[in-house]
């Protein structure tokens, strides 16, 4: 039987209605949430993202301000901009796109932006909250893939998953607060592909979770039989937006999975919404 496609955007609305009546008090206390985005160049998934951040922004009544900068922007120039907002009573939520430019450092820059405005949830403070398995700001994405998950109803403890992919936003955060729910988790990265030993955890996971920006990376045959899906991968091919896994060799196999678009990613928008109200919570004295 095909796979339950998981409705992302049926769960962001969840939780974006959830948080009409706290936006509503904010505003009353007269704090009003902002969210401040700065982007360094042009990238088609940061657009992507973009779009939906602004629209949902929009939608909520949250302030949504872009912040574009050309991709020669010296570290300096963008560390002082951040500096700006972190002084900037008016701006409750921080965040910064990525991809940056190669000549810039991510992990230095986001260390700068102010813990309680840190929208996206990826400041070492708020990582290290996640290590302890108490995030307060958590990482949107992170975030959104265990709810994503949680939304399937499948008991979680003593399962075994595979996050493939092991950045400092997607797939190290996810595979901590995975750890948290007692899930047994691997995780794969570049010198896994290199071996060649990938489809072998691949087949292993109960519950997958792929975050690589490669499309197609997961081939369908892979995947285990009943397995959950998480495709947190968004690329362009052709005029189309595809995930990281063979979409439809893997819905045959899986018993849920997210589509590319209208998974991942609308639930990543709906939790940076959240981390933007829970910011601005933080910052009233």
């Amino acid at each position: 039987m095909p796979a339950q496609i998981i409705d992302g955007v049926k769960i962001a609305n969840k939780i974006k209605e959830g948080l009409k009546e706290e936006i509503q008090k904010l505003k009353a206390e007269g704090k009003s949430p902002s969210l401040a985005a700065i982007q360094v160049g042009t990238d088609p998934g940061s657009e992507v993202y973009i779009r939906s951040q602004k629209k949902s922004c929009e939608k909520m009544g949250i302030e949504y301000n872009l912040h574009k900068f050309d991709e020669k922007i010296t570290q300096t120039e963008l560390a002082d901009f951040i500096q700006k907002l972190n002084q900037n009573p008016g701006v409750s939520g921080i965040i910064l796109q990525m991809p940056l430019p190669s000549h810039l450092d991510a992990r230095y820059l986001q260390h700068l932006i102010d813990p309680k405005k840190d929208a996206e949830g990826v400041s070492p403070t708020n990582m290290g909250m996640v290590v302890y398995g108490k995030p307060v700001l958590g990482p949107c994405t992170a975030m959104a893939v265990i709810e994503l998950i949680k939304s399937t109803g499948v008991e979680l403890y003593g399962k075994e998953a595979v996050m493939v992919g092991h950045s400092d936003i997607v797939g190290k955060p996810t595979a901590l607060l995975l750890l948290d729910k007692f899930v047994t988790t691997s995780v794969c990265h570049i010198a896994t592909g290199e071996r060649g030993i990938l489809p072998d955890y691949v087949k292993r996971g109960e519950i997958l979770i792929v975050a690589v920006g490669k499309a197609n990376l997961i081939k369908g045959e892979w995947i285990r039989e009943g397995a959950i899906v998480i495709d947190v991968g968004i690329n362009r091919v052709g005029g189309k937006i595809v995930g990281d896994v063979e979409f439809e060799v893997a819905k045959e196999r899986a018993s849920y999975i997210t589509p590319v678009p209208g998974g991942v990613g609308p639930v990543t928008t709906a939790m940076l919404l959240k981390n933007t109200v829970e910011a601005a919570k933080l910052q009233i004295k």
